[in-house]
């Protein structure tokens, strides 16, 4: 294959490499708009809304009250009727806010796709800038794992295979100047777009060039195709298919409890009520139809349809403070998931480190007694590299990058001896050679040109070092310095010792992984002397044994058998490549394990995907950022640390609304079902039944969604996949909690029976009872599963106390002002207190707070 070089143009072409003006590329934004896709066409928000009403439950229930309607317009006696309407709206139209509310975030998460760094010529100098302000005649730099953020066409390229499975599901398509050099007939460059064609939203998966933008947005030929897209939905999470077979299990008990009050309080009422012997068949229908919407009402309140509702609550609620916190989650289910992992595979630089490299130390070679030519390993440096300065910061790789800089504190101009020379031939550093290698033409004499780890360098050409030199890289190794020799011609010049300084945070986001019962194994492509010093240093200071580190090339000859026996005390691998990454979490993850990995370079992509959850890195390629299930804005390995507390965090939420719910479901239908065999009144109509409902669903969901994430959950250890959600304790729990509950208030019942009859005013006391059961009873479901006092860390918990606010007025508002609609009758303060007294009680279901 034959490509020209970055300083070759194609016939015909006019090529500016200084790229737009400053005004220029004002000009375009303004004449061509941002460089984004326009959303795909979605459903109208009135019809959405109408669809929260295709429940089956809800129809029935709508039907049931249009009947009802019907009879109490005939006696003029409509109020409740009206009640169960409202109460119906409210519900259906709260939790279609919450569920509106949610997935507005989720679509500003993936706007910020459009707000990635490209790499772009701007007055002649490299910069980056947002992927939405490329605009149409930009000069784009692209490197190995960019995504192409535009339309254009290459006016330069060096060895470039691009991935255009997006547009044509050609995986390695060929791309350079082949035209320009008459070899458009040669079978590689034989392609749907041509080999000097860039699409957007292909990725670069070898080599580098420069392209000139020629349409952006939805004049891209993935605009085209995007406006004929439809929107994606329904995506379930493994947790969301737990809860669905949880929920048709509560259904069909619900569903049982309601057929058997239906028909006993039906039996009861025909045996004991004048009306079934005479001729009233309007009374009767009426009262056929109250007893099914009491059935209905009960399976409404059976079904935890507020489950769904509170998995999307929470899961938008952590997005959002995951973003806040700099953790961008690509895919849902990687919120829980992060919940149960036991292993940690990160990298080390950028993730262990800060990435900031710059040139410690170089020792310099001496050959036949002399030190070799300065400006020799200056030419080397600048054209056998394809980073650009921007003022102090790097833009492309970071280790050249610390090497360009060292060369202008040296006084060289890495720029004109780049420009001056020819490049012939280019082998761009990867993963597995661990050396770059370039041809080029200098001042008419052509110089072969290498750089890479010394030690692989001095195996690969035979280099012959002498005791001093192999001294010095042991020492720059044992300082956790990057090593980086220079060759040219076959000698070697110098080798660099570069820095990048731990992050301050990582030994403490360690300390909380030991905690957590997470192991965390460092995979890294450095040497064995510096990984086993990082390693040293991040682990608090215990040194590396006998058989916790081993070499990419060992770990691949080792059979899977001798392998997986000794995965799990693995501390560090170094020198790994990328098949010996994905080889590890494969191995780990046949253990029983749960794989978090991390992983920034287009060779990372296949542990990424295969991992249980696939972390890349902000500076990352978008290779690895397509492949990945979050990326970590900040590069920090504390933002794994931190998407484990959301992630255990989350899980718990959920749980605890599980608690809530089921303990209510289980009191209500106890009491329901309680009354009917006991000969009572139905103790609370449909309409207060549909706001304990909704003080169920969608209330309860916003108030434990809302909980803050708690750091001691760092101190438990992960939870095991396979392990139910809701356990033998948690059951007890739920079906103890309300059967006292219920029991509590049947007692309460039938002594306001014996007492001397139960009217409105009984009838109001026992509604309010109940609800405030409820509600004492959302402190319980706050602390479960924690060791936090019920009262304690209130401050922190503003959405829970907004929430309960919220449901103590609406209890007022309606015991107030319900009246027939709701059949209340007000209550003076001195009851109010009593009540609020006699049911706090319910706080002691919360003693036990671990299930």
């Amino acid at each position: 294959m034959s490509v020209n070089s970055d300083n070759e143009k194609g016939p015909g072409m006019v090529v500016d490499d200084n790229g737009l003006k400053a005004d220029e590329a004002r000009l375009n934004n303004e004449r061509w708009g941002d460089n984004v896709l326009s959303p795909a066409m979605t459903t109208p928000i009135w019809r959405l809304y109408i669809e929260k009403y295709n429940d089956p439950m809800i129809r029935v229930l709508l039907v049931a009250a249009a009947l009802s309607l019907c009879l109490a317009l005939a006696k003029g006696d409509y109020l409740e009727v009206v009640g169960i309407f409202i109460a119906i709206f409210l519900a259906t139209t709260i939790g279609f806010l919450f569920e509106r509310d949610a997935a507005r975030r989720f679509k500003l998460l993936s706007d910020m796709d459009d707000n990635q760094e490209v790499k772009v010529v701007r007055d002649g100098r490299v910069t980056t800038i947002a992927r939405r302000g490329v605009t149409v005649g930009d000069v784009v730099v692209l490197d190995t794992g960019d995504e192409v953020p535009a339309d254009g066409v290459l006016i330069s390229a060096t060895g470039m295979l691009v991935d255009e499975s997006a547009l044509t599901g050609e995986t390695a398509t060929h791309k350079g100047m082949g035209g320009a050099e008459g070899g458009a007939h040669d079978e590689e460059w034989q392609t749907t777009y041509g080999p000097q064609q860039m699409m957007r939203s292909s990725l670069v998966i070898e080599g580098h060039g420069r392209m000139r933008v020629t349409a952006i947005g939805d004049h891209t030929e993935i605009g085209k195709l995007a406006k004929q897209a439809t929107e994606m939905t329904g995506v379930k999470t493994p947790l969301d298919r737990q809860l669905n077979r949880l929920a048709k299990l509560i259904s069909r008990v619900g569903g049982a409890v309601a057929v058997s009050a239906f028909a006993v309080f039906l039996i009861h009422d025909i045996v004991n009520n004048p009306l079934w012997h005479g001729d009233d068949w309007m009374g009767m229908a009426e009262v056929v139809l109250n007893y099914l919407m009491m059935a209905v009402t009960l399976i409404v309140m059976a079904v935890p349809e507020g489950l769904p509702m509170a998995v999307t609550l929470a899961l938008a609620l952590n997005m959002r403070r995951m973003v806040m916190a700099d953790i961008l989650v690509r895919k849902l289910h990687a919120c829980e998931t992060m919940g149960a992992v036991t292993v940690i595979c990160t990298d080390k630089t950028g993730t262990l480190t800060e990435n900031r490299m710059r040139v410690a130390e170089v020792m310099m070679m001496v050959n036949g007694g002399a030190t070799v030519n300065t400006d020799r390993l200056m030419e080397a440096i600048a054209i056998n590299s394809t980073a650009e300065l921007d003022g102090e910061r790097t833009v492309g790789n970071p280790t050249e990058g610390a090497m360009l800089l060292w060369m202008r504190e040296q006084g060289a101009d890495y720029k004109g001896l780049r420009d001056a020379a020819v490049i012939v031939e280019r082998t761009p550093f990867s993963t597995e050679r661990k050396w770059m290698e370039t041809v080029a033409d200098s001042a008419g004499v052509r110089h072969r040109y290498v750089k890479g780890a010394p030690d692989v360098l001095i195996d690969r050409f035979a280099l012959v070092v002498d005791d001093k030199v192999l001294s010095g890289l042991d020492d720059f190794q044992r300082r956790a310095l990057r090593t980086m020799a220079v060759m040219a011609d076959g000698e070697l010049l110098a080798v660099f010792g570069i820095s990048d300084p731990l992050r301050a945070e990582v030994p403490e986001a360690m300390g909380m992984c030991d905690s957590a019962r997470i192991k965390v194994k460092i995979v890294t492509g450095d040497n064995r002397l510096t990984a086993m010093e990082i390693a040293r240093r991040i682990g608090g200071g215990r040194a590396i044994e006998e058989g916790e580190a081993i070499s990419g090339t060992d770990f691949e000859n080792l059979s899977d058998g001798e392998a997986m026996g000794m995965v799990d005390g693995l501390r560090v691998m170094f020198r790994a490549r990328p098949a010996d990454k994905q080889r590890l979490v494969r191995l780990l993850q046949e253990r029983g394990e749960v794989v978090a990995v991390t992983g920034d370079g287009t060779n990372d992509a296949p542990a990424l995907h295969y991992a249980h959850v696939g972390l890349s890195l902000g500076a990352g390629t978008a290779v690895a950022k397509n492949a990945s299930d979050m990326t970590l804005m900040d590069n920090s390995f504390a933002g794994v640390v931190r998407a484990v507390v959301w992630g255990r965090s989350l899980y718990k939420n959920i749980r605890r609304f599980l608690l809530f719910q089921l303990t209510v479901n289980v009191a209500a239908l106890f009491l329901v079902l309680g009354g009917a065999l006991a000969g009572t009144q139905l103790p609370l109509t449909i309409t207060q039944m549909l706001w304990v409902n909704l003080i169920m669903d969608a209330f309860a969901a916003m108030a434990l969604a809302s909980l803050p994430p708690e750091e001691e959950v760092l101190n438990e250890p992960p939870r095991r996949q396979e392990d139910p959600i809701i356990n033998r304790g948690m059951w007890m729990r739920i079906v103890g909690g309300g059967l006292l509950m219920g029991g509590a208030l049947l007692l309460v019942l039938l002594f306001m029976e014996r007492r001397g009859g139960v009217g409105v005013r009984e009838l109001t006391v026992f509604f309010t009872m109940f609800v405030m059961m409820q509600w004492w009873n959302l402190f319980n479901a706050k602390t479960f599963a924690s060791s936090r006092g019920v009262f304690s860390g209130l401050r922190e918990d503003r959405g829970l106390l907004l929430v309960m606010a919220m449901i103590l007025v609406g209890q007022w508002v309606i015991v107030s002002f319900g009246g027939r609609m709701f059949r209340t009758v007000p209550l003076d303060g001195m009851t109010w207190a009593f009540i609020v007294v006699v049911t706090s009680p319910i706080l002691l279901l919360g003693i036990k707070k671990k299930c």
